[in-house]
This record gives C-alpha cells, structure tokens and sequence, in this order.
C-alpha cells in the first residue's frame, strides 16, 4: 500500500513541497494529494496590485502539477484529526474525509479579525484574491464617478504600506490617506523611513500616525482622537491570524494558533505532522521565532522537504538555513524599500532604495512564481523509493522517547 502524503494549501509553501517532493519520492510507494479551496495559485505577495487595478496570473493548479503525479482535491479543509489521521473536506460535491500517512499544513494566513466595531461590515482587505477582487470593483466604481473618491488604509506593516502606495499611484485621481497606530515606518532604519515618507509625499499620500482606529462605519473611519476620516473605501491591513483549525484539532499551538514544530518542522505532538509558512511556530537559528512572510514560508518549506524525504527513504535529514534577513517593501511600480535586519530582527543602518529595491522585489515575486509553476523543472529520473512503510503508532513513540534522535529536538 502507497504511503499517502496529504497537503494543506497550495499557496506558495504548499505547492512548492508539494512539486519537490513528487520529484524526489518514487510514485511506486507514495501518492501526493493537494487540497486546495480554489483551483487556481494565487500570488498572495501581488493581492495589492491586483486590487489597485493590475492584471496578475493566477495559474491553474491543474497545469502547475500536471505532469507531477499530484491529485488536486478542489475543497475547502474543515477539520483536521491528527488521532484518526484524516482531514474532513467540503466541496460542491459535499465533500468528505482523506485519510493521511503524512500530513503537511500549508494553509496560512488569513487578514486578522475585525474586533473593531464596524470594520468586519464596511471594510476591504487584499489577504485573499475575492476580497482584493471586490476591492478593486470597489476602486473601479469611484474612478468611473469622476469626481475622485476617498480610500483610507488602516494599518502601517508592510502590507498596509505598499497597498496604500500602490493604489496612490495606479489611481492618482483618489485621495489616500495611510493611518499608523505608530510612527510610519517603525521596523526600519532612520534612512529607509526618510525615503518612505518621501514616496507618500510625491504620491499625493496623507499620513496619520500614533493614531487608533474606533470604528468604521460606511462613509467614515472614527479614530480615537475624534477625528473622523470621510471614506468611500476603507481598506484593513491590521495584521494577519492562522486558522484555529489546528487547535481544535489537539495539534499543540501557540497562544495565536500557529503549530509549534521542531528544528525540522514537525508537530511537537504528532509525529506525522508537518507545518510550514505562516501556519508554523519555527524558531530560527537566531533563537527567535520566524515571522509570518514569504521567505520564512520558503525555507521552513525547504527544512521540512529534507525532513519527510529523510525520513522516508532512511537517509539523514539535513539541517537547512531558517534565516530571516531582509524585509523588502514595494512603493509602487517603480520605487521600494530593500530593508537588511539583524539576528534580532532589528533594522541595519544602511538599505536599499529606488527603482534597485523595486527591480529586487520584481525579481523575488518572478522567481518565486516560476519555482512553484514549474515543479517538473529537473525531474529525475529515478526518485527516492521508501526505505520502509512508516508505521504511525511506532514512529510517535519513537519520535517522544528519551532518546529520540538529536534531529527531532527544537
């Protein structure tokens, strides 16, 4: 019987694991299946272009994997039971349950919730591609009036900024204003947010900083100084949770949901369970954890293809880089922040601005999309075949045993 490998999520972790390790696991010992909620890969790193008024490629997951040997389940994950080994799926069919050897949880990150009264009603936010698409319908409707419109952006991380930014720039005929709860541009160094407030000035930007949101209503943001901002569409950018998915389903997580993993990205509590991108607590090799972002999604999903391939073919898992370097922020088409930090996460003196840093980040979205659509690229070809069929029940207990192997320690 073939050892079955579920995955959560085709974002970009999912799919790019996913690619892998149908390029390095024999197809006569494992069957890879990938549940997605839609069937295309959406590029959740250009969500803001796409709302501005871009036309960004979504790329069916049925070309991206065909070739590949992966079954595409279209479905949205309902439950996970790490105890049963199943997931429970729905679909349009009525969905139902899949049985896992190994699991891997890839479902991310969604905008965080809206506990400011109002926000969840009158708010747009671009953490998923409808809610991106509604919001450029949104843009679209202000442009055809003719007489400019109002859009207030809440939230000064890096999602919020370059929202704001590029929706000042594709659609110069609205007003933008940009409301920080801090100082703009906090997390990076004095030069790098000289160079920030500079682009908000030449794109027309108001900015509000040290400033709360109360509520949002539908024409208006109230802010908890008494200032109220007129608004004919208010965009949410306020942080980001994972799903509490995996709790509710005995997973050990953290205090905001996130799967707490091993040095190799397993569960800490189910052997058989791996987590990668936004949906794990990794601790880098800095001590601290990683954030919620593109490239921590990269290398935890790296670690955790040596660690499955490893452990199925019987060959030492290799200990890759879980490193957080750089924060690169898009102003627009032409402009950008390249932002190094320390191993404390602070920010360096020196950065990158300019049409370099945009050309940087073009780069980084470029590779990162042909990597995950191209999964068949270098296909051996002869692939790994299981060392033997994994027992669940025994690799847990080996796995919490007093003397575990050195490789599953955090």
């Amino acid at each position: 019987m073939k050892h079955r490998i579920v995955v959560l999520g085709a974002g970009y972790a999912g799919a790019y694991v996913a690619g892998i390790l149908a390029r390095r696991l024999s197809p006569a010992d494992t069957e890879i299946t990938v549940v997605n909620a839609v069937p295309e890969f959406v590029q959740r790193m250009r969500l803001h272009q796409l709302a501005a008024g871009r036309d960004i490629e979504a790329p069916k997951l049925a070309d991206v994997f065909a070739g590949t040997g992966i079954r595409l389940r279209v479905a949205r994950v309902t439950a996970v039971d790490p105890e049963r080994q199943v997931v429970a799926v729905a679909d349009a069919d009525g969905g139902g349950e899949l049985g896992y050897d190994t699991l891997l949880y890839a479902l991310g990150s969604h905008g965080a919730d809206r506990a400011v009264p109002g926000a969840a009603e009158h708010a747009f936010d671009v953490a998923a591609r409808p809610s991106a698409l509604r919001l450029r319908e949104r843009l679209d409707g202000l442009g055809r009036r003719g007489e400019g419109g109002r859009v207030v952006v809440v939230g000064d991380g890096l999602t919020g900024i370059e929202s704001a930014t590029e929706i000042a720039e594709s659609r110069p005929g609205l007003s933008v204003a940009l409301v920080a709860r801090g100082e703009l541009g906090a997390r990076l160094s004095a030069g790098a947010r000289d160079h920030l407030r500079q682009a908000c000035d030449r794109l027309g930007m108001t900015v509000l900083e040290h400033t709360s949101v109360e509520a949002v209503e539908a024409t208006r943001v109230l802010c908890a100084d008494g200032t109220a901002l007129a608004s004919d569409a208010t965009v949410w950018t306020a942080g980001f949770e994972v799903d509490p998915m995996a709790a509710a389903g005995g997973l050990e997580v953290t205090g905001n949901g996130q799967i707490v993993v091993d040095r190799t990205m397993r569960s800490v509590s189910y052997p058989n369970v791996y987590a990668i991108g936004d949906s794990a607590h990794a601790i880098g090799d800095n001590g601290r954890s990683l954030p919620m972002s593109c490239a921590s999604a990269g290398y935890t999903g790296r670690q955790a293809i040596e660690a499955i391939v490893g452990r199925l073919t019987g060959r030492k898992i290799v200990n890759t880089k879980l490193v957080y370097t750089y924060n690169h922020i898009s102003l627009g088409r032409r402009d950008g922040i390249l932002q190094p930090v320390d191993d404390e996460g602070r920010a360096k003196p020196k950065y990158v601005g300019g049409r370099k840093a945009a050309r940087v980040k073009a780069g980084v979205i470029r590779t990162s999309l042909w990597a995950t659509s191209h999964p068949t690229f270098g296909m051996p070809k002869r692939r790994r075949r299981l060392a033997t069929a994994p027992d669940a029940s025994a690799e847990r207990a080996a796995a919490f045993a007093p003397d575990a192997s050195a490789e599953a320690a955090v």
